[in-house]
């Protein structure tokens, strides 16, 4: 492995120096060990990431990862989520709230040694909104003028998005709406600066999964540059000494490790070879609760685990159905039975407490009344359902939540539903290109505000894969977007969970906890709402 290339040098001037007999004898270092030495982080990330392209990333695993490469505007800060100063080291917003000015730091360069420039910022914002590049998270820049009517089609003129850079050091961004939160949304990849001579050099603007994020080819931002991507094995980036705060980065290098067995990342974890897992085993939970591991510290996280249902597929383009499916789930018997792992049952879609806002809807557990359901649209006691599936991504933990949930469909509504899992990023395509009937899914907020939740649930949000379309709830949502005042959006956001509970295109199931291992030498490394870790301030201390 790529990280234990120094220990090896120097194990082989040892064995050199020894007699024949012992060189059988001579044990290698874990990574743990020689990590803790040589300031070598080594992370489990769950699952290989789809690219590490910063505007097309598809989940929070891919996020983290892009965070070690690049940096926007504003950052996360490691405890509280809360935005800081990054890219850009001050702004204010007009009286309006509609003109936001970002000045950005001198120093702040490409890991080339280029310097990162307003003029990046604004082709990165264009390039995000290209309808060719069909980013997930476009959305996210909506809060640009015309940047949503650019994104659509409706306006063909790039000129004409609320983002200029008055000079390399002055950006100026034009909004179409008040977003008092903007600060904590630039902290976001769809915000992140692109290099854009690399860009072109390796296919354009506009390519998704072009060769421009490959070692020796990706130019970042970030605190680490990065140096080699073996696929399904690793993915290694080294300290950016062009980064403009290298001091604060004491780690030497980072080795991210795509792991989707939780069994198997614990085990390796316990072998020593792993500093952070992304997961915990259901089965594991009860025995480092009773050691009292100083490893497992479960932390609330912003997050919600939910079964999509893609309504574009009969029978699920009947709202009876989805709310028969939605009802028989016994939450509570999922968290406290199955998934053991302090988790809170859910009946909607956002978490509770977020800026104030918790919903007054939910969807209900009534078996009675979805049996009802089920007969109204045809299917009388489950006769004459056709079978459907659940796709889950590899993961023992969610394999056991998807049968405990088919075994409650088949018990209280007399259907069968087949389960099928597939890898994390070829579960995220199939999601995507809405080749399934019934998903296992799961949303992390991306800033501390109600919206980053509701709003994937519009029409045309690339998030939104079910092909659920409701013009209220968008209406809703756009005005809850032009609305300064708090109390009139939440109440909008009342709504917005009413819409959902009634016509069902997720079925909530529960709201996170984050249950994790990491080492107590880790330092730096806060669990947080979101469970995002930047890695500038993280170090080890054996």
């Amino acid at each position: 492995m790529p990280s234990l290339r120094p220990i090896l040098r120097r194990l082989a001037l040892v064995v050199l120096a020894l007699p024949v007999v012992f060189v059988g004898c001579a044990k290698r270092e874990s990574n743990v060990v020689a990590g803790n030495r040589d300031q070598i982080l080594h992370l489990g990330n769950l699952s290989e990431p789809n690219d590490l392209d910063p505007h097309i990333t598809d989940s929070q695993q891919t996020f983290n990862l892009v965070m070690a490469f690049f940096e926007g505007l504003a950052q996360y800060d490691a405890k509280t989520c809360e935005p800081v100063p990054a890219v850009a080291k001050r702004w204010e917003v007009s009286a309006d709230n509609l003109t936001w000015t970002f000045h950005l730091r001198t120093d702040a360069k490409w890991s080339n040694g280029d310097p990162v420039t307003a003029h990046d910022f604004v082709f990165a914002y264009r390039r995000m909104l290209s309808p060719k590049l069909a980013a997930e998270y476009a959305s996210f820049l909506f809060a640009l003028k015309n940047g949503e009517a650019f994104n659509t089609g409706k306006i063909t003129d790039p000129a004409l998005i609320g983002a200029r850079a008055d000079d390399d050091r002055t950006l100026v961004l034009t909004l179409d709406h008040p977003v008092p939160y903007l600060p904590a949304v630039v902290c976001h990849s769809a915000w992140y600066p692109v290099h854009r001579a690399t860009l072109e050099k390796f296919g354009g603007a506009d390519r998704r999964g072009a060769l421009w994020t490959r070692p020796g080819n990706l130019v970042g931002n970030g605190y680490f540059t990065l140096v080699d991507w073996k696929p399904n094995q690793f993915i290694r980036g080294v300290r950016n000494e062009h980064y403009w705060d290298r001091a604060a980065v004491k780690l030497r290098e980072v080795i991210f490790y795509p792991i989707e067995s939780s069994d198997s990342e614990e085990r390796t974890f316990r072998a020593g070879q792993l500093h952070v897992t992304s997961s915990l085993p259901i089965s594991k939970i009860a025995v480092y609760e009773a050691e009292k591991s100083p490893a497992y510290n479960p932390t609330p996280l912003l997050a919600t685990y939910i079964y999509r249902f893609n309504v574009t597929k009969p029978p699920l383009n009947d709202v009876r159905v989805r709310r028969a499916l939605a009802m028989s789930i016994d939450r509570t018997s999922i968290v406290r039975d199955v998934a053991k792992g302090k988790q809170t049952p859910a009946g909607n879609f956002c978490p509770p407490g977020i800026a104030g806002f918790t919903a007054t809807s939910s969807v209900p557990q009534d078996i009675s009344a979805a049996q009802k359901l089920l007969a109204e649209a045809g299917f009388p006691g489950g006769a004459g359902f056709p079978k459907l599936e659940i796709l889950f991504n590899t993961n023992e933990g969610h394999r056991q939540i998807a049968e405990a949930v088919q075994q409650m469909w088949r018990k209280n509504l007399g259907i069968e539903i087949g389960l099928y899992n597939q890898e994390g990023k070829v579960w995220s395509d199939t999601m995507r290109a809405g080749n399934y009937a019934i998903a296992r899914f799961a949303w992390v907020g991306d800033y501390l505000d109600p919206s980053t939740f509701l709003d994937i649930m519009t029409s045309d949000n690339g998030n939104n894969q079910t092909g659920w379309k409701n013009a209220e709830y968008d209406r809703l949502i756009a005005e809850a977007r032009s609305t300064a005042d708090q109390a009139r959006r939440h109440a909008l956001y009342q709504r917005c969970e009413e819409i959902l509970a009634a016509e069902c295109p997720l079925a909530p199931v529960y709201f996170y906890t984050r249950n994790n291992l990491v080492r107590p030498e880790v330092k730096g490394w806060y669990g947080n709402l979101l469970d995002l870790h930047p890695l500038k301030g993280v170090y080890l201390a054996p």
